[in-house]
């Protein structure tokens, strides 16, 4: 790839402007295209929507003057082309293929007289002279098809990948280390935050006004707890602040998903974090310029969420004050959280300690993140 010299080509034809001023070269629509003896590369369709919501620029540093110069560059996903597959034409289809596959087809979708129809021809059709001829091929085929099944390690580690929690450590020896702080909030998105006028605020009902989400219990009382504290825990308060924009952001897009009526309805919070939770917590469909909600993205988003809330109660969260707050059923909520690995059951008498809990508090379950990380393992249906 480094000796392989690519081109660029414009996409579509440069409209002249009124000041008759050139598009500047990271805005022009535009491809790249390279080849070498054995594969050609050309942009994606994926160019275009990885590079929503995002700037890229690169670095040029001057060994003379010691100066580095940061200048925007387009962003182009590359994908490839084998030449020598390009002419090869797929393998033809056998008779006994098309049975099968006209089988299969009549056994999932077929109504009950056209299963047992299938059945009963396939009963009729075993020829056992037939099936020596086949035996070799029936074996070939078994051996081929797996031999490419995953191992249990493999399996479970496809698993872990494609979870919908955050980027996560499961070889983490504290609680604060499974998830880190930053893998929830990028550091752009916590630099922008502000709470000056917290810290200055007369009171809490002055703080609570201030908040994105004003009507959530679960934060009111954090944040009243930890200005009660001679030296309030600025860490805390952060998180508590982007807890509260994402419970915002979460029921402003609960039908459309509209980044100017969004930032309309969250004034206060910086432009950054709203293009960053409508990058990481919505899609755009293929062809469309729309960002749209999905279930999977809901989803990542609250354990997103909750993660946050763990930490902010040093990893026992009361659940139900949550799910009264996000007018969602306990039993959904108990569900994100077991998915970020935590138990749901009550404090023992160590854990009250800790957390300087009275005992009355113990009487309350709570979802609760301990190492070593486990996961739930899945349900095995029994046989009926």
């Amino acid at each position: 790839m480094k000796s392989t010299p690519f081109k660029c080509y414009k996409t579509q034809t440069q409209k002249p402007t009124m000041d008759n001023e050139e598009m500047p070269f990271v805005e022009i629509p535009m491809l790249i295209a390279g080849e070498t003896e054995a594969v050609d590369f050309y942009s994606s369709e994926e160019t275009r929507r990885g590079s929503l919501g995002s700037r890229y620029l690169v670095g040029v540093h001057n060994k003379r003057t010691g100066i580095t110069t940061l200048r925007a560059a387009p962003l182009h996903i590359l994908t490839h082309e084998v030449k020598a597959l390009k002419g090869l034409q797929p393998a033809a289809v056998s008779t006994l293929q098309r049975l099968e596959a006209r089988a299969a087809l009549g056994e999932t979708f077929g109504t009950k007289k056209a299963k047992l129809a299938i059945r009963a021809q396939e009963r009729n059709k075993v020829d056992v002279s037939a099936m020596e001829g086949v035996a070799d091929h029936l074996q070939e085929s078994i051996l081929k098809n797996t031999s490419t099944l995953p191992s249990k390690k493999e399996a479970k580690a496809n698993a872990d990948s494609t979870r919908l929690v955050p980027q996560y450590d499961v070889d983490a020896l504290n609680p604060s280390d499974i998830y880190p702080l930053h893998n929830m909030i990028p550091k752009p998105e916590w630099k922008s935050l502000s709470i000056s006028k917290y810290m200055s605020a007369g009171g809490g009902a002055e703080r609570v006004a201030l908040l994105p989400f004003k009507r959530s219990n679960w934060i009111n009382d954090h944040l009243a707890l930890a200005f009660a504290s001679p030296s309030p825990n600025k860490t805390a308060i952060k998180m508590l602040i982007y807890i509260s924009t994402m419970i915002a952001f979460h029921k402003a897009t609960f039908k459309d998903v509209n980044k100017d009526v969004i930032q309309q309805k969250l004034p206060m919070v910086p432009s950054v974090v709203i293009d960053g939770l409508l990058s990481r917590f919505t899609e755009t469909a293929r062809g469309s310029m729309e960002a749209r909600k999905t279930t999977e993205k809901g989803t990542m988003l609250m354990t997103h969420m909750f993660a946050l809330c763990l930490h902010v109660d040093d990893f026992a969260t009361d659940t139900s004050v949550l799910a009264f707050d996000l007018s969602m059923e306990s039993m959904k909520v108990n569900m994100l959280f077991r998915s970020l690995g935590c138990k749901i059951t009550k404090l023992t008498q160590s854990d009250l300690k800790r957390l300087g809990l009275p005992d009355s508090a113990g009487e309350v379950k709570r979802a609760i993140l301990k190492t070593p990380l486990e996961f739930p393992k899945p349900r095995m249906r029994r046989r009926t």
